[in-house]
């Protein structure tokens, strides 16, 4: 189960808005016989990858046993079913980590595997298994994405001085880190603000990486500028906005765009329907990198499920701070968060941290 989450890890770039998923077929002596991870959405699934290796290596795998990260789907979608693949090819046993969250599976695998004489084993590798998919079970689970906030900032919580000067703070070593953090995102998500002050791509700029995520700006007036640079990359980009303007609508539509208008309070965009609206997108993990006034609306409104910062080290005293959520009149008003991972990335330090109870799903 170690190498099936292995190359579970593979897929990190590759599955989305499929699961990461990862499988090994061995025989009675533990001998691999063949492995595989899932391809790009609409190519084959793990078990079926690795049903190909074992056939290219000239292993039969009758009576092998199947380790993979996922429950075997059950229906057709882009592909057929793994679980009647592992069948037919005559698999004597499957040891799964977890059950599907999505409800066209959700046990059917394990039924249809159970009923054809297949022995199925479901636990080892879960925890590790979940934390890959934790944007798949959030979707599947809540109907939204999992909404992870990028922040680089001072030791101080500066994230740019007050006439907006922000590059660089973090190390390059912090910055290609955070680019592996958007390039498992099936989307990023910024403000106007950003766009007009920093002009950003906001795409992933890595060897060896070629999908990349959507784009989704929020822009409650239609103020984006039509030779913005993050039209440049051949991506798929989202425009939510409040603004009924029909002339600056088409204009955005024609530059490739997709414009969606979902007005809430304030002449501003509603951001829970936002992200309800990703998800019936099939967007799993959503990788915020916006200012501190759009992180603050996001954060305000509980709709943030886990921080990743960088922090250098560094002060810069008195400027943008990561989020503008106060001020505060209690300590308890401010979110509460469980620190999920702490590591050294360069001279700087990457932190991962969640609010309390958010990944309880």
């Amino acid at each position: 189960m170690a190498a099936a989450l292995a190359l579970a890890e593979r897929s990190l770039f590759l599955s989305s808005p499929n699961p990461h998923v990862g499988c090994v077929l061995v025989d009675a002596a533990g001998r691999v016989l063949g492995e595989g991870f899932t391809q790009a959405a609409g190519s084959a699934h793990a078990e079926v990858m690795a049903l190909r290796d074992a056939q290219q290596r000239g292993n039969p795998v009758a009576g092998a046993t199947a380790y993979v990260t996922l429950e075997p789907c059950a229906h057709t979608g882009r592909t057929g079913p793994c679980c009647d693949a592992l069948v037919a090819a005559g698999v004597a046993r499957v040891v799964a980590s977890l059950e599907d969250p999505n409800p066209l599976v959700a046990g059917r695998g394990f039924e249809r595997l159970r009923t054809a004489g297949v022995a199925v084993e479901v636990g080892p590798g879960a925890a590790a298994s979940r934390q890959l998919n934790i944007g798949f079970f959030s979707r599947m689970r809540r109907g939204t994405p999992w909404v992870r906030m990028k922040v680089a900032a001072s030791l101080d919580g500066t994230t740019a001085l007050d006439n907006g000067a922000s590059q660089w703070i973090t190390s390059e070593a912090a910055r290609t880190d955070g680019h592996a953090w958007r390039a498992r995102a099936c989307a990023v998500l910024t403000g106007i603000g950003t766009v007009l002050e920093d002009d950003p791509r906001l795409d992933v700029r890595l060897p060896d990486i070629s999908r990349q995520p959507r784009l989704v700006v929020v822009d409650s007036r239609l103020e984006l500028p039509l030779e913005a640079r993050l039209f440049e990359p051949q991506r798929e980009l989202l425009v939510y906005t409040a603004s009924t303007d029909a002339a600056r609508r088409a204009a955005l539509q024609a530059r490739g765009a997709t414009v969606v208008t979902l007005p809430g309070p304030g002449g501003k965009v509603d951001l829970a329907a936002l992200l309800a609206d990703l998800g019936r997108r099939e967007v799993n993990e959503l990788h915020v990198e916006a200012g501190h006034k759009l992180n603050g609306s996001l954060v305000r409104e509980h709709l943030v499920d886990e921080f990743l910062v960088y922090l250098a080290p560094r002060l810069l005293g008195p400027g943008r701070g990561m989020a503008a959520i106060g001020p505060l009149r209690e300590l308890a008003q401010g979110p509460e968060l469980a620190f999920h991972a702490c590591e050294r990335i360069g001279p700087d330090l990457r932190i991962l941290a969640r609010v309390a109870g958010r990944d309880s799903f």
